[in-house]
């Protein structure tokens, strides 16, 4: 491979820098008007948040001209030491942390603040990129699966260990990466099922339908419908599969039927024993087609549906005796099993009434009630967009989303164009962040996912979420500069 100089100036994405800028600028004022009181008139006060932020934008920007300036080469070269070393910090984050909100997942110097699970991401992006433009690398072994997996999963469990649970879910982002590169769909699914057995689950665990439990009912019968579903898909020869289908159609008609209009009476037999003994026959069924056809994708959806089995009652379990009680409360307030505006859902009551006083167009800026009388929590950091929505109204809301859009659809244009496997792997590992960041912070701000203390990116206050978002994305700007250096 010949290398040839080039100007970097000429040759990186302005157009995605151009966004940043926008994105940045506009989270600047955006922290400004959160953080706003009238003792403190100057945009540029280094006592307040938004003075603060300046200097971590001018320090994010002298950031990414050093990044800029590195040989691309030199990121895969080391991408495995900057995640050990990355490791290492979590680590040593655990034992010397100071305990700030309940969680220690923050190193203190002075008056400087830092989160080494934020910058986590980008050397986990660095060394699972690194991994996958192996000579031959192919996803779907076991061998290579489980080691992308472990980059994954090492990280996850030492954020969790710092009980900084949004953080550490932000890692699951990594699975959309690893579809693009490969990865059945079929764990997709499975995850989406378990997120759909833990809500039914929890959601309806006290509802009780005669003798059966709706908590129990509802997900197992919805894991025995996707196993006959998988079967159908993945059986070829059908005829042998006509008349499962039939029996299972008329078992489960009938036993929803007796549910609706012959509602059996308490303490008598529980209908869920019809779907868990549905998987259980359709399991030997498909056991026996595996051995048959020498097929172990029957096999395999046959495991799905008794581990599936296995998750539901196991939900009540994790949900009673592993979560925070925050996170329980959290999660039923989400689920609307809770009304708590006062307690639990207080932020993301206050978030709503401020969006929603934004009405079309806003207040204007510095002009939002809500958020001058500090009546929303975390309004200049994991809130900001409430902010947003009340001073700028919905067109500004919108306008946030835009750039977003435009921005993870730019950067998913640029991963396409990349000439090597490590390249394009890291810049789908950057759109899968920004992405999982993005859709969790708006929905956790207007109430449709549950409050995980995750930052908008280029919006939200922090030195550490700004520096590690900046160096997750020029990182890959740098990478899709070196295109045009090989020949």
């Amino acid at each position: 491979m010949f290398h040839r100089k080039i100007n970097i100036w000429q040759k990186v994405d302005w157009i995605t820098i151009l966004i940043y800028m926008i994105m940045v600028i506009s989270g600047w004022f955006s922290i400004y008007g959160a953080s706003y009181d009238y003792d403190q008139s100057s945009i540029f006060d280094f006592s307040g948040r938004a003075g603060q932020q300046m200097v971590w934008i001018i320090t994010a920007l002298a950031l990414a001209f050093i990044i800029l300036l590195v040989e691309a080469e030199w990121y895969e070269i080391f991408a495995n030491w900057i995640y050990i070393l990355m490791i290492l910090l979590l680590i040593v984050t655990i034992f010397v942390a100071p305990d700030i909100k309940g969680s220690r997942s923050w190193l203190v110097m002075g008056p400087v603040r830092l989160q080494p699970a934020e910058f986590t991401k980008f050397a986990t992006a660095l060394a699972i990129a690194k991994i996958m433009n192996g000579y031959k690398f192919q996803l779907f072994t076991f061998e290579n699966f489980a080691k992308v997996l472990g980059l994954i999963f090492l990280p996850f469990l030492l954020i969790l260990m710092q009980k900084e649970t949004g953080s550490a879910l932000v890692y699951l982002a990594f699975f959309i990466l690893l579809y693009r590169e490969g990865m059945t769909g079929s764990i997709l699914m499975v995850g989406f099922s378990m997120v759909v057995y833990f809500v039914l689950s929890i959601k309806f665990n006290d509802i009780m339908w005669g003798g059966t439990s709706a908590g129990i009912f509802l997900p197992s019968f919805f894991a025995a419908l996707l196993t006959v579903f998988t079967t159908n898909y993945y059986r070829k020869e059908r005829k042998d599969t006509y008349y499962m289908n039939i029996a299972f159609s008329v078992i489960m008609t009938l036993t929803v039927i007796v549910l609706i209009f012959f509602l059996p009476p308490k303490g008598s037999f529980d209908l869920a024993w019809v779907n868990i003994i549905s998987i259980v026959l359709i399991f030997g069924y498909l056991v026996f087609l595996s051995i048959k056809n020498r097929y172990k994708k029957y096999l395999l959806i046959g495991l799905f549906g008794l581990f599936s089995l296995g998750f539901i009652y196991s939900v009540d379990y994790v949900f009673d005796n592993i979560l925070e009680p925050h996170h329980q409360v959290r999660i039923e307030v989400s689920l609307g099993m809770v009304d708590d505006p006062a307690g639990a859902g207080y932020n993301v009551n206050q978030s709503k009434i401020a969006i929603g006083s934004g009405g079309f167009a806003g207040k204007g800026f510095l002009q939002g009630t809500q958020t001058k009388l500090k009546y929303v929590p975390e309004q200049d950091t994991d809130f900001i967009f409430c902010t947003i929505g009340e001073e700028q109204g919905f067109l500004g809301s919108l306008g946030v989303t835009v750039l977003f859009v435009v921005l993870i659809l730019r950067i998913i244009h640029l991963a396409e164009r990349q000439k090597t496997t490590f390249s394009r792997v890291y810049g789908y590992a950057v759109a899968s962040i920004l992405f999982f960041h993005f859709a969790i912070n708006i929905g956790m701000v207007i109430g449709i996912t549950p409050v995980i203390g995750i930052p908008l990116p280029f919006f939200s206050y922090g030195g550490s979420s700004l520096w590690s978002f900046t160096i997750l994305l020029f990182i890959f700007l740098r990478l899709d500069v070196s295109r045009a250096e090989k020949f």
